[in-house]
């Protein structure tokens, strides 16, 4: 940090001529007796730093020159200046000349600007407004005594907020104001809109009237057009979403083709991966096998065998119960081929006796057309004269339609219940049989678990037997880590040792080309007297660990992190920089370098050598060794004999007895013994370990038999389960559906018998229907030669439609027995497959049976050979693994795709077939509402053709011939209705809901209007004038309440702005002084229970409020800052003042007696203080009377007036820094006057 280093006055206040007071060091008190001047040093300091002539008590500038002030200056001009030094070395001058009645900045002996000036006090971190390094006398108590409005000034004069305070309440009265002027606005604006809606109103009752007529007329075209529109428009839309789905189709059987060589192709390639990860885990049961070779050989042999035993078992009884199922279905399918026999036999029968029906019948009878049009006459007298007798027939017709289809759902739930029934019988079945294998397989389990006991019985007693003597070895290797701790090395290091033996084994192993070893074990000394001398000079690189380049060092790091290895050193030969070696120094007598005290086996370690010792020499004694290192013309490193060493920075460090066992390393010979037996026993430890394994095979007969006695749990306790639970609801299942048929069957008569009446009384109608039309057409029979005009229609109508319902039910038969034959084949031969995986199975566990037995005679061989191979077919079995489970999921996902698409098509050929329904349906509605527009003279505008020609089709007659429905659609799809005059909003109806209920409405309308034109009476059509008026006056107050608005808004975003200036400024010092002045109050008061607290009155804006300001003093408790004793507010002024000095620091600090009010106690507290912070954070400079204070000082500045024409200050300093700062003394060297 930078300091302040002289203040130079010249002619100022008290001081004549040019006086020179300083230097400043980081605490500096100024002393002196009362008028002799001190304060004019701060007067002067606040003079160079720019402060106002009002601050500096005098009213013109004139009378702070020396003299003035009683009428004889000594001179026109007077001037300050400050000499600052950075802390790189860097000065600054800051000075401020009195010239007549202004005064002249100047910055570095160069004339400058006030703002410039200022702005290069800001650099160094000095604020002239916020006063941030000056504390003037009586400013402490006035600080303590501060009411909060006054703290809050305060705080707003060092954050700068209160530059804002004008800003701030200019935009606040503007805002009021803009505020105020848009209610009046809205006010207006209010209620012109009443009076705007009033005439609104008047002018709607005129005009309703009016358009009554009109809009009743144009609802009406509205509906039909809307009825008309939406239905091209959904005809189109069938039209184009039957041609897509057609389209659909035929992509997705595409689809479907493809997909299914897709599936094929997945199969085929997961058939493969299964194989093989079948022939590795073959292999790797066959090495587990071998490898487990400690374990009893008959229990494993007997296991294995028996578990394949149980295996051929399961697979004969899964055969014999898949042949039997076999069996059943074969008689299914030979069932189903003789019923699909017998309907195509009768199928043959019915059309032969159609075609023999049509050549008894004789000739056809053909009508002339004047006939048929007297036909049609007489069609249409039957059609008026029983018009309601058939709305009767009808409906009875749909009522007997209704209790048919619910009769035929009665029959297709008695079917699926019955299915039902059979299928619970089933699951009864299946239950039975798996409570008969669950029986079995717990005695299985049993039986397991009382050989898996025997056999952890023998293993345990062998593991107890290891393990003691395991225990008598270690008892050996205790006293051998004894002997080495007698030898010099504790068992820790011993250890260390150990552990980094391993580590560097490891390294070796991993790279054996790269890697030497330990710097220790590669090099020794010519002779044991240098032992000392080179393991000092070594010191860490001792044990360091040399490699051929970076990379390796890089490689090695990473493998003793990944092993969680201690931290080793690591030389790189390719990585070292090596001073070259000074030839001159092998010269000089009295010592030898290092590195020629120092054999290596291995040349191109001299270079690692070479970069530890440097430069190094060894001497034989300590005197010769200081001699050569620090009185020769150039500092050299050296070391002595005993091991201590001097290096060129003046460091000297001596041997210790760490050293000494250190340097035991060099000698083989001493530690051979006690290494050899140490290894011998290990070796022998290892050995005994092995035995240890064994109770791997232990923990896994263990396992084994924790895992049979959980599933003989769980068997037993599915076992109870479906005993209890599974049978006993299946039970309760199959009555129920028992009920459920009985209660289908009555429902069924009773339907049945309601079909008989309904039928009854449509036969009476139908009578009654056929009487009118004989007597009708009773002249017409005669002349064609028929008995009855039904005849005559029957055998052209009738008679053909009954023959194709006919072949239609054999059609849906005969498709039904060919899907449920085609199933049942398909499920035989699944089932057959399945036979023969298990007769494949069956003899390949055979197989496996003799493969076992052959292998329990030479599992003994194979261990050690194995282990490589078992670990590589672990990884080659898991990739297999994954890669098949990978196939498995691609091919269970491709045969998702495939049944996806497969519904798909079958739902696309439901969708063509529905489609076309809808469109035939939607064209004939057409017809009939393009009928209603002409029968009713609805004028609606067509492009295209007219409505004169729906007088040609006969709607209500039917159909002869699909031709003649074709070419009546194609007469009306060339009427081409114009709907420019349809709303918009009724033509983006999407939906057929939307559609209804817009329908729905229209209708309401246009019933709502006629009702409506009766109850209306014509109103007075006078208000239109009125709401002009209105409307122009609301228009006025609109803009006039926008502009209002605006302008407030506008208000409250500058005022909003300027708010958050203020309040970031004011928040950010007054947060960071809130944090700090708790941690200095403790730091004042020594104590940490002191506690200083600020507290805001407004937390939202603080500045408009007073700020709190409580401190506890240490050992009382909490009491307001007027009734503290005088050093208590003192000290709390004083934390607070250094806790706004850390926001804004400067780098000095200038204090004019503020210890005023402080007993000896507290002063003490701010002293050690005060001169804690002055170490690193800034400069203090005090003005002090109490030598309790002063004497903590780095330096003192005493000032002392002498007389002449009129009284001047002096100067004289005294550096503290020379003398020890004891209690209790005083200092009685002379001070020298400064001149």
């Amino acid at each position: 940090m930078g300091r302040l280093d002289v203040l130079l006055v010249e002619n100022f206040k008290s001081w004549r001529g040019l006086q020179v007071i300083g230097p400043f060091r980081n605490f500096t008190c100024i002393v002196g007796p009362n008028g002799s001047g001190k304060s004019n040093v701060m007067d002067a300091l606040s003079f160079v730093m720019g402060e106002k002539i009002a601050n500096l008590r005098v009213k013109h500038i004139q009378e702070l020159i020396h003299g003035a002030h009683i009428g004889k200056p000594v001179s026109s001009s007077a001037s300050v200046k400050i000499v600052y030094v950075e802390e790189n070395g860097e000065e600054k001058k800051f000075a401020r000349i009195i010239r007549g009645g202004s005064s002249e900045f100047h910055f570095d002996d160069k004339l400058v600007s006030r703002s410039a000036y200022l702005a290069e006090l800001e650099k160094i971190g000095i604020l002239v407004k916020a006063r941030n390094c000056l504390v003037f006398q009586g400013t402490v108590e006035s600080i303590s005594m501060k009411k909060p409005k006054e703290r809050t000034k305060f705080f707003e004069e060092i954050s700068t907020s209160g530059e804002l305070i004008g800003e701030y309440e200019e935009k606040k009265k503007k805002l009021q104001k803009a505020e105020e002027d848009a209610q009046f606005h809205f006010n207006k604006k209010k209620n012109v809109a009443a009076e705007r809606k009033h005439a609104k109103l008047e002018k709607e009752e005129a005009e309703r009237y009016q358009n009554l007529l009109e809009e009743l007329k144009a609802n009406k075209i509205q509906l039909q057009l809307f009825q008309l529109y939406h239905n091209e428009k959904k005809m189109n839309s069938l039209s184009i979403d039957l041609e897509h789905v057609k389209q659909e189709l035929n992509a997705t059987k595409e689809s479907f083709v493809h997909q299914e060589d897709v599936v094929k192709a997945k199969k085929k390639e997961h058939g493969v991966l299964t194989r093989q990860v079948q022939q590795t885990e073959k292999e790797l049961k066959s090495l587990e096998v071998l490898l487990n070779q400690k374990r009893p050989q008959y229990i494993k042999a007997k296991e294995n065998t028996s578990h394949h035993l149980k295996k051929l078992d399961v697979a004969n009884k899964s055969i014999k119960d898949i042949e039997k199922q076999c069996s059943k279905q074969e008689d299914d399918i030979r069932a189903l081929e003789v019923e699909l026999v017998d309907l195509d036999a009768a199928w043959k029968s019915f059309e032969k006796q159609v075609e023999e029906e049509i050549l008894h019948k004789g000739r056809d009878i053909e009508l002339e057309a004047s006939q048929l049009d007297h036909y049609k006459e007489l069609k249409d007298k039957v059609r008026k004269e029983v018009a309601i007798m058939n709305q009767q027939l009808e409906k009875l017709q749909w009522e007997r339609k209704a209790d048919e289809e619910r009769l035929a759902f009665e029959k297709r739930r008695h079917g699926e219940v019955q299915g039902n029934i059979k299928q619970t019988n089933e699951q009864i079945e299946d239950k039975k049989k798996r409570i008969e294998k669950l029986e079995e397989y717990t005695k299985t389990c049993n039986d397991c678990l009382n050989e898996k006991k025997q056999q952890e019985e023998i293993l345990h007693n062998e593991i107890e037997k290891a393990k003691s003597r395991i225990s008598e070895i270690n008892e050996e290797l205790n006293l051998i880590r004894n002997e080495l701790q007698n030898a010099g090395i504790d068992t820790h290091e011993g250890k260390l040792q150990q552990q980094r033996a391993e580590v560097l084994e490891n390294l070796r192993r991993l790279y054996p080309e790269a890697v030497f070893g330990r710097l220790v074990d590669l090099c020794h000394p010519i002779h044991k007297k240098y032992q000392l001398a080179v393991t000092k000079l070594f010191g860490r690189y001792m044990h360091a660990i040399i490699v051929t380049s970076e990379k390796v060092a890089r490689d090695c790091i990473r493998f003793l992190k990944e092993e969680r290895a201690e931290p080793e050193t690591f030389l790189a030969l390719d990585y070292l920089e090596i001073k070259p070696i000074n030839e001159r120094l092998r010269e000089m007598k009295g010592c030898k370098m290092m590195i020629d005290v120092i054999k290596t086996p291995f040349p191109q370690l001299k270079k690692v050598i070479q970069f530890v010792c440097g430069n190094g020499l060894v001497c034989e004694t300590v005197e010769e060794a200081r001699h050569i290192a620090f009185d020769g013309p150039e500092k050299l490193k050296t070391v002595s004999l005993d091991g201590t060493l001097f290096l060129k920075s003046g460091v000297i460090s001596g041997g210790s007895s760490d050293l000494k066992y250190k340097a035991r390393c060099w000698d083989e010979k001493e530690l051979k013994n006690l290494r050899e037996r140490r290894t011998q026993l290990t070796q022998e430890l290892k050995d005994l370990m092995k035995i240890l394994r064994k109770e791997t095979d232990l923990k896994q007969i263990q396992t084994q038999a924790q895992g049979t006695h959980t599933r003989l749990k769980y068997s037993q306790s599915e076992l109870e389960i479906i005993k209890k639970k599974h049978i006993a609801a299946l039970y309760r299942e199959q009555s129920q559906l028992q009920s459920e048929v009985l209660n289908i069957e009555s429902q069924c008569t009773m339907l049945s018998e309601g079909i008989k009446q309904q039928q009854k009384r449509i036969e009476e109608f139908q009578e009654k229907i056929d009487k009118v039309e004989d007597d009708i057409f009773q002249h017409f029979c005669e002349e064609i030669g028929v008995e009855n005009i039904r005849e005559f229609e029957n055998k052209h109508v009738k008679q053909q439609q009954e023959i194709d319902q006919k072949r239609l039910e054999f059609e849906k038969q005969k498709t039904r027995l060919n899907v449920q034959l085609k199933y049942s084949r398909k499920q035989l031969k699944k089932k057959q497959n399945k036979i023969n995986a298990l007769q494949g199975t069956i003899q390949k566990v055979r197989e496996d049976i003799e493969n076992l037995k052959k292998t329990e005679e030479s599992c003994l061989r194979i261990v050690d050979e194995l282990m490589d191979k078992q670990k590589q077919l672990k990884d080659i079995l898991a990739t297999q693994n994954s890669n098949s489970e990978k196939a498995q999921v691609q091919v269970e996902e491709e045969r998702k795709k495939l049944l996806a698409i497969d519904r798909e098509v079958g739902k696309l050929q439901k969708q063509v077939a529905n489609g076309q329904t809808s469109l035939e349906q939607k064209r004939l509605e057409k017809h009939n509402m393009l009928l209603d527009c002409k029968v009713q003279d609805i004028e609606i505008t067509l492009l295209l053709g007219s409505l004169d020609d729906i007088i040609e089709i006969e709607v209500g007659t039917e159909v002869q011939s699909t031709q003649a429905t074709t070419d009546m659609y194609e007469k009306e799809a060339a009427i081409k209705v114009d709907y420019s005059s349809l709303g918009e909003d009724l033509k983006t109806l999407e939906s057929d809901k939307e559609v209804e209920a817009q329908l729905t409405l229209l209708l309401q309308q246009v019933a709502t209007l006629e009702n409506v034109l009766l109850k209306t009476a014509a109103p007075n059509l006078r208000a239109t004038e009125n709401l002009k008026t209105a409307r122009d006056k609301f228009q006025e107050s609109t803009n006039a309440f926008e502009a209002s608005r605006k302008e407030a808004r506008i208000c409250r975003q500058e005022f909003e702005q300027v708010k958050k200036r203020r309040y970031e400024l004011f928040s950010q010092c007054f947060e960071h002084v809130s944090i700090a002045i708790d941690q200095i109050y403790k730091k004042l008061c020594r104590n940490s229970s002191a506690q200083a607290i600020l507290t805001p009155e407004n937390p939202e804006e603080p500045y408009l409020e007073g700020i709190g300001y409580n401190c506890v003093a240490p050992g009382k408790r909490f009491m307001p800052m007027d009734n503290l004793s005088g050093g208590e507010k003192c000290v709390a002024a004083l934390a607070l003042l250094f806790a706004v000095h850390s926001f804004r620091p400067a780098p000095f600090f200038v204090l004019d007696e503020v210890d005023a009010a402080l007993d000896n106690t507290n002063i003490g507290k701010v002293t050690s203080y005060i001169k804690e912070q002055t170490q690193d954070h800034f400069q203090m400079i005090v003005i002090s009377l109490k030598e309790e204070f002063y004497s903590k000082a780095d330096a003192l500045i005493g000032i002392y007036p002498e007389q002449g024409e009129c009284l001047f200050s002096r100067v004289l300093t005294l550096d503290l820094s020379q003398y020890p700062d004891t209690d209790g003394q005083e200092s009685s060297k002379k001070p020298q006057e400064s001149r």
